[in-house]
């Protein structure tokens, strides 16, 4: 569909910019990361943001929507050598992918795809009629002003934007329906077919329109977040992720989403970035950003083994000084020698 590449950059290039880092995704790259050689700098619009506090160097940055927003962040890149960004949260990435070229002019790769991919896995509607072009299974779905009468169970969810599943209802009854759909914005809602079955989140890398490897991870869901996650190696659903890919050609990261009933596959969700579950993946030995960083920073050919591993999330706690809030708060920087997270 849209195709991005990038010659294999110089190799002492070493620092790499994460975005977003005050939410699942972003923190989830910073860890990943955390398990390799290159140097990490972490920026947020909060100066509570946990990232900011266990990266080796935190800027504080701007809001999406500010018109300084790319100003901001190739000022960061250039004063930290910054050769590659990885974004970490979902209203970043139309205006990073509208702004290539602002990047790419200073020798800076932004991990992210084509404006018409981003704009097309964030439309929930665009997304299954894709998906059905390519001749896979995929949930049926219409716009809720178009639904006529109930035909259970079904998802109403937003049509675009709507992470870890924001404003998301399950009507198992035309009464649940009918209550629901008072509850969401009419005009931005899709009404989808609810697939009973086991939920797989799935990622991908691809580089220069080839798909370079593939992850399968069984899931079990706590309010929109993966709880628990069960690496498995299933051909039938690597192969179904590759077809996708190879198809959207994204840039980097792709992660897939989708729900097996009666041993078929139903696709319901793309994300074009990294996920709240890469760095679960890293964990099981599929290291996204470091395959992406191999790859783009010097050029290596991605390496990678993954095991067949239960992985257990859970709460973790981590205590700033107050003094490092204040410095952010007045300074907008901060070099803490990063904590893990």
């Amino acid at each position: 569909m849209g195709d991005v590449s990038y010659s294999p950059r110089r190799e002492h290039v070493k620092n790499i910019l994460v975005t977003g880092v005050g939410g699942g995704v972003g923190q989830s790259v910073l860890k990943a990361l955390a398990q390799t050689s290159y140097g990490v700098v972490a920026t947020d619009s909060e100066v509570l943001a946990a990232g900011l506090h266990a990266a080796p160097r935190a800027y504080r940055g701007l809001y999406a929507s500010d018109p300084r927003f790319i100003d901001r962040l190739v000022e960061i890149c250039l004063a930290e050598q910054c050769g590659l960004i990885f974004v970490g949260h979902d209203v970043e990435l139309l205006p990073l992918s509208e702004n290539i070229d602002r990047f790419t002019a200073q020798g800076i790769v932004p991990v992210i795809s084509a404006p018409e991919i981003v704009r097309l896995c964030d439309d929930k509607l665009q997304t299954s009629a894709f998906v059905g072009s390519l001749g896979l299974p995929t949930p049926a779905t219409q716009k809720l002003c178009d639904v006529e009468e109930f035909e259970g169970p079904v998802v109403l969810k937003p049509q675009r934007g709507g992470a870890r599943s924001r404003s998301t209802f399950v009507a198992r009854t035309e009464r649940e329906f009918e209550l629901f759909r008072q509850l969401v914005d009419p005009e931005n809602c899709i009404v989808q077919e609810y697939i009973e079955g086991d939920e797989y989140t799935c990622g991908s890398v691809t580089l220069d329109g080839n798909c370079l490897g593939v992850i399968v991870m069984r899931r079990i869901l706590r309010d929109g977040d993966t709880y628990k996650a069960f690496v498995e190696h299933n051909p039938e659903l690597e192969a179904t992720v590759r077809t996708i890919v190879e198809a959207l050609k994204p840039f980097g990261a792709c992660n897939i989403q989708l729900r097996v009933r009666d041993g078929q596959a139903y696709v319901f969700e793309i994300n074009a970035r990294c996920s709240g579950t890469t760095a679960a993946r890293a964990l099981a030995g599929f290291n996204e950003p470091k395959i992406i960083a191999d790859y783009v920073l010097g050029g290596a050919a991605p390496t990678f083994s993954i095991s067949e591993v239960t992985i257990l999330r859970y709460w973790q706690e981590l205590v700033v000084p107050n003094a490092d809030i204040e410095q952010l708060r007045d300074t907008g920087f901060l070099s803490g020698g990063g904590k893990r997270l």
